[in-house]
């Protein structure tokens, strides 16, 4: 099965996309499926993992509704707070739809890091860690050390790093996220995504040779069996189309990548990961 790991849909005039305004002309209007489908075809994809886009609960609702009409969703990755009490509630109403396969943790949006080792979130991640529920992880580079300390303390946590922790490409550097991300990848029950790379970079002069680094890295610490392949559509389109989103993970893989490593990037990894076809709790 190959599948895009990581995209999203959003309809503007829902009104909680507080990030997609009028200056991001190229994304300032609707996505759903049928703008997505001949992009899966030309890349012989069997279908995506709909990522949440905005941070409210009608936002996977939203998506749910979506991928009970379209078969090409594949699986649903919807929004928790877990500083709302009412969490679980929410999860487990959630979990009823055969399509949702998990939850995103939104790191990158909160002021303080250090937020995600108060109690209470531990102990929120304890429980979902202990059902090996699938959560992707939204953090910035700068972040990466907190999280390093919650999986220390959280070590059974089945967690996905969203666009590889969004590295300072465009600066071309490597250290202190390498340092970290080696750390993170000590985790076993924690994988990579390869995705959101080219709007890291120089949007209008990016070059593949900006991204190689970063992709080896990640595959020298994940291995082929712990990493994902994500087009970030349609915000990847601010610096590439899809087709290009292809090519420059193509073109930043090692010689010594073969085609059983290619099946695992493309989809079956992913298909672990999300247990697809399974239940999302065991």
């Amino acid at each position: 099965m190959r599948i895009d790991a990581h995209q999203h849909y959003w309809k503007v005039e829902r009104g909680d996309y507080g990030w997609i305004v009028p200056d991001l002309k190229v994304l300032y209007r609707d996505f759903g499926p049928e703008d997505l489908n001949l992009h899966l075809r030309n890349h012989h994809l069997n279908g995506s993992i709909v990522v949440q886009a905005a941070p409210s609960l009608e936002e996977t609702d939203y998506i749910l509704n979506l991928a009970s009409s379209h078969d090409s969703i594949l699986g649903v990755v919807g929004w928790l707070d877990l500083n709302d009490p009412q969490h679980r509630q929410h999860f487990e109403r959630f979990r009823r739809h055969p399509k949702f396969v998990g939850f995103r943790i939104m790191i990158q949006e909160m002021p303080d890091a250090n937020d995600i080792l108060n109690p209470h979130f531990v102990e929120a991640l304890r429980s979902y860690a202990y059902e090996a529920v699938p959560i992707d992880l939204l953090v910035l580079s700068h972040q990466l050390a907190p999280l390093a300390e919650l999986l220390d303390v959280v070590p059974g946590l089945h967690g996905v790093i969203n666009h590889l922790a969004k590295p300072r490409i465009v600066e071309g550097l490597l250290e202190p996220w390498l340092s970290d991300m080696r750390r993170i990848s000590a985790h076993p029950n924690i994988y990579c995504k390869l995705s959101g790379m080219v709007t890291e970079a120089d949007h209008k002069n990016w070059k593949t040779s900006d991204f190689r680094p970063y992709v080896q890295k990640v595959l020298e610490l994940f291995g082929s069996k712990r990493v994902m392949f994500g087009s970030d559509w349609p915000v990847c389109l601010l610096a590439a189309d899809y087709d290009q989103v292809v090519e420059v993970l193509m073109e930043s893989l090692s010689s010594s990548w073969g085609e059983n490593e290619t099946a695992l990037l493309f989809g079956e990894n992913a298909k672990t990961f999300y247990k697809l076809g399974k239940e999302v709790v065991k």
